[in-house]
């Protein structure tokens, strides 16, 4: 086992847990919020399970995608203004909840939490069918285009199920301020899947084609 590898991933969970909660229980005054504990638990828990599946299977995947230096401008653009929007969104969530603005009921966040873990699952299985996904947009070494299982559907599939768990996050969190806030993060990938195809369609042979054959990026037979 790669001992650098497993502190690195276990102190991004811990910080990653520690943030995420100040910035949900503080607003929230209390930390009587159960929604708050209902997504860091499913977020968290599965988020851990899959690192340390990762680090036993195949360690160079889990390496790729803790490496978050973004080398492209438009690219930190992007990053800056996901990381403003979950920020704003997670405060947000705490002060409806303290405040009780504009509230989602309790069944619509559960199910919410529900649509979450499924797209968690189908997350886990785009990472199974795609060893050269990274965190960052880059051309790697030997890769080459995949285009079965999930990439014969859309060509991002990975953008397609965070969509659906990034915007499940703030119903969860029970949050209808949130949740309009989160919408901004729509116009955010489509700037940066535009960004990822043009340097992909440039630098990674097959991939022209691969385009002309799925022609969906994001939605079946929507865009």
């Amino acid at each position: 086992m790669d001992k650098k590898l497993l502190t690195t991933a276990l102190t991004r969970v811990l910080a990653g847990i520690v943030i995420m909660a100040a910035l949900i229980f503080i607003p929230a005054g209390t930390w009587d919020y159960w929604q708050g504990w209902l997504l860091l638990g499913i977020l968290f828990v599965p988020m851990i399970v899959a690192g340390f599946v990762l680090m036993y299977k195949a360690p160079e995947l889990l390496r790729k995608r803790l490496n978050m230096k973004e080398e492209q401008k438009e690219q930190k653009l992007v990053v800056a203004l996901s990381g403003t929007m979950f920020m704003a969104s997670f405060i947000l969530a705490g002060l409806n909840f303290r405040f009780n603005w504009m509230v989602f009921s309790d069944w619509i966040c559960i199910a919410a939490a529900i649509i979450f873990l499924i797209a968690y699952a189908l997350y886990g299985e785009v990472l199974r069918e795609n060893e050269y996904l990274s965190r960052t947009i880059e051309i790697q070494g030997n890769q080459r285009v995949v285009d079965t299982g999930l990439y014969g559907v859309v060509r991002h599939p990975m953008y397609m199920v965070t969509l659906v768990m990034f915007l499940a996050m703030p119903v969860v969190l029970g949050s209808v301020i949130s949740l309009i806030i989160t919408l901004v993060y729509i116009p955010i990938i489509v700037l940066r899947i535009k960004n990822e195809e043009k340097v992909l369609a440039e630098g990674l042979p097959g991939y022209r084609d691969y385009m002309r054959k799925v022609r969906s990026r994001l939605i079946p037979h929507v865009w």
